[in-house]
């Protein structure tokens, strides 16, 4: 099976090969590599430009995911329907249509965080394409009554925080970002506050619950995305020194007069800002959640990555013995492309191995009579037919889906042809439609309707990822009809197939030439 993540050329580092596709399957080398070649692949451009080639480009303005291709993926199951009644509602044609499909969940140990649209935004912290697009994205997830995160390092990143005897007491980035949410929430929905090592030694989740309301906290393990990221990139040095005086490792160290030298050159043209790797044991994981509830937290999360199964194994433990609000598990494959672009591919679970072991250890520890904490799954989910995997693979625990790098995209995309129409000027695409936003963007008029006067302050952005989760929000309905299930709470794992027998190994899902046998037996006598 061919499992390649574009060894030694991709459009994520902008690389390469001199001779096209003619390469080596392992090394990912031109056949051929001549000399005198000035160099277009990673292993050339790693030569003259180092360490820069581990992260996508440009960085800060694109996102990013990895590339490769897993033996087995969630297109390796299938959605079935019947034709025989309905779940949830009466079973009669003129009331069992989908748009009486109910989406809305409800989060909590108390089941009282309630989401009109099953989707959380996982975690944007520092990074300039969250940053520069952040408005847009809260303002549309609290316009469809989903959660949100702000991820690691907004605090200690922004440069007119304030910080006195180690602890943040003010920060005007924190704020706008907590505010592009709640200037839209509609009273459903989440805005929460995620922290690293850095972030909850500058006392980051305090402030936000005491100074800014915010109710909802999360738990991080691990550092940056994925295993390890680099996360952030300053081409300053007075901003990288900043930065390290407020305890993050930058590299290379601006204090050093080599580096100094090779900035003044011109040679060293940006920083790197990382964070430290978080120590999991379960006395200081419950001492960080007890110390957040005293605080005031309502809700305490964790979001786990794509690390080993134990490490699986522990998040759900501790989210259960701690009667946690919330567990997201992140598998690989996904992303936003923070991290080094070898370790999107190369490392970690994927998502749906990383789910069918969530499945087993969920259902090991509810036969025990243990609490099974509301689950987010997420790892480069990004459509309907993947919302439904989600929730069938392993219902009934999953209660909302994270997406990130989608909205984003649909917040990106909204924000450009919006204010490409707000200066006269429609997009090639899109002038079909017309020379207006209320006829260019299906759901603006909608928007329009409902916000009134509003409206005309509303981040044109936003307009794209509330369209966006409509469409999804149809399309998960429409599936779901065809099912009979018409709420998230009826959706069960038969409602899946496997198309492979190496597919229902791994997922203990039925085998499609396996599917419904005792029911077939009974039919046919």
């Amino acid at each position: 099976m061919h499992l390649s993540s574009g060894t030694n050329a991709t459009a994520a580092t902008t690389t390469r090969l001199r001779t096209g596709d003619s390469k080596c399957p392992q090394s990912g080398m031109c056949v051929t590599c001549l000399d005198g070649c000035p160099g277009f692949c990673e292993i050339a451009r790693s030569a003259v430009r180092g360490k820069e080639l581990l992260y996508p480009k440009p960085f800060g303005k694109t996102t990013s995911a990895g590339q490769k291709k897993y033996p087995v993926d969630y297109s390796h199951l299938n959605i079935m329907g019947t034709a025989v009644g309905a779940v949830g509602i009466e079973p009669d044609p003129d009331k069992a249509i989908f748009p009486a499909v109910d989406l809305k969940t409800s989060l909590g140990a108390n089941g009282d965080l309630h989401l009109d649209f099953p989707v959380v935004v996982p975690a944007m912290g520092s990074t300039d394409v969250a940053a520069n697009n952040w408005d847009h994205l809260a303002a549309g997830v609290a316009l469809a009554g989903a959660g949100i995160l702000i991820g690691e390092n907004v605090c200690a990143m922004d440069p007119n925080s304030e910080i006195r005897n180690g602890r943040v007491v003010y920060s005007p980035n924190m704020e706008g970002r907590v505010r592009a949410f709640q200037d839209w929430y509609n009273g459903a929905g989440f805005i929460g506050v995620q922290a690293n090592v850095e972030d909850t030694r500058l006392g980051v989740q305090e402030y936000c619950i005491e100074k800014l309301g915010v109710e909802v906290v999360e738990i991080k393990w691990g550092q940056g995305a994925k295993d390890i990221g680099g996360e952030v990139k300053v081409n300053s040095i007075e901003r990288a020194l900043e930065l390290k005086k407020r305890g993050y490792i930058v590299l290379p160290d601006p204090e050093d007069e080599v580096v100094k030298e090779a900035y003044r050159e011109g040679a060293l043209r940006e920083f790197e800002r990382h964070s430290r790797i978080g120590m999991v044991d379960w006395e200081s994981f419950a001492e960080r959640v007890e110390a957040l509830r005293r605080a005031g937290a309502k809700y305490v999360f964790l979001k786990t990555g794509a690390y080993r199964p134990a490490d699986l194994a522990r998040a759900v433990k501790f989210a259960s013995d701690a009667r946690l609000d919330l567990l997201t598990v992140d598998g690989a494959g996904g992303g936003t492309g923070m991290s080094p672009w070898r370790m999107m591919n190369e490392w970690g679970m994927p998502t749906l191995y990383l789910q069918a072991l969530l499945t087993r250890y969920c259902d090991r520890l509810a036969a025990k009579g243990a609490y099974i904490p509301p689950i987010c799954i997420a790892g480069g989910l990004t459509l309907e037919d993947h919302m439904f995997k989600g929730f069938a693979l392993s219902a009934p625990y999953v209660k909302a889906i994270g997406m990130a790098r989608s909205p984003l995209a649909a917040a990106m995309v909204a924000k450009t042809v919006g204010e490409s129409i707000k200066q006269g000027r429609v997009l090639p695409e899109y002038q079909a439609y017309g020379n207006r936003i209320e006829r260019v963007f299906i759901m603006a008029t909608t928007l329009k309707a409902q916000l009134g006067a509003d409206y005309e302050r509303l981040p044109v952005g936003a307009i794209g990822v509330y369209t966006y989760f409509a469409r999804l929000a149809q399309g998960l309905r429409q599936f779901m009809c065809g099912a009979r299930k018409f709420a998230l709470e009826y959706i069960t794992r038969d409602d899946l197939v496997a198309l492979t027998p190496e597919a229902a190994e791994i997922t203990g899902i039925s085998y499609l030439m396996d599917a419904d046998a005792a029911e077939v037996d009974r039919i046919l006598g």
